[in-house]
C-alpha cells in the first residue's frame, strides 16, 4: 500500500475517533441536560445544566478543526467553498423564511438553521462532485 493511502487512513481513523468521542460526550451531556435539567426551577445551575451539551460541540469543532488542519490546500479551499456555498444558500432560505413568518407562517426553531446548514453543505458536496467541479 502506498505510504500516502496508508496515512490518509491513519488519520481519518484519528478523526473518526475523536469526532465520535466528541458526539459521544454530546449525546450524554444532552440525556443528562434533559433528564436533570428540564424538571428544575429557573436558576443559573439550571440554565447551566441545559446548555452543556455544548462541551461535546465545542469538542466535535475541535476535531473537524484539528482535521482540516491534517488536509491538504486543496482539500481546505474545497471545503471552505462548500461551506461558503452553504452558508450563503442557508441565509437566503432564512431570510425567506422570515419574510414568510411575517405573512403567517410558524416560526421554526433555532434548531432548524443548523439542520438547513448541514443539509446544504451535504448537498453542494454532492451537486459539486457530480459536476466534476
Amino acid at each position: 500500500m502506498e505510504a500516502s493511502v496508508m496515512r490518509e487512513k491513519r488519520i481519518a481513523r484519528i478523526y473518526y475517533r475523536e469526532l465520535f468521542a466528541a458526539f459521544a460526550l454530546y449525546t450524554i451531556l444532552l440525556v443528562a441536560a434533559i433528564r436533570f435539567g428540564r424538571p428544575m426551577p429557573d436558576s443559573l445551575l439550571r440554565t447551566a445544566i441545559l446548555a452543556s451539551p455544548m462541551i461535546g460541540f465545542g469538542a466535535a469543532i475541535w476535531a473537524i478543526a484539528r482535521q482540516v488542519q491534517r488536509a491538504d490546500e486543496y482539500i481546505r479551499m474545497r471545503l471552505l467553498e462548500n461551506i461558503a456555498l452553504a452558508a450563503a444558500i442557508t441565509a437566503g432560505l432564512s431570510f425567506t423564511y422570515g419574510f414568510l413568518e411575517t405573512a403567517g407562517f410558524a416560526k421554526l426553531s433555532m434548531f432548524t438553521v443548523w439542520a438547513v446548514l448541514c443539509l446544504s453543505l451535504g448537498a453542494v458536496q454532492l451537486v459539486r462532485k457530480a459536476l466534476g467541479r
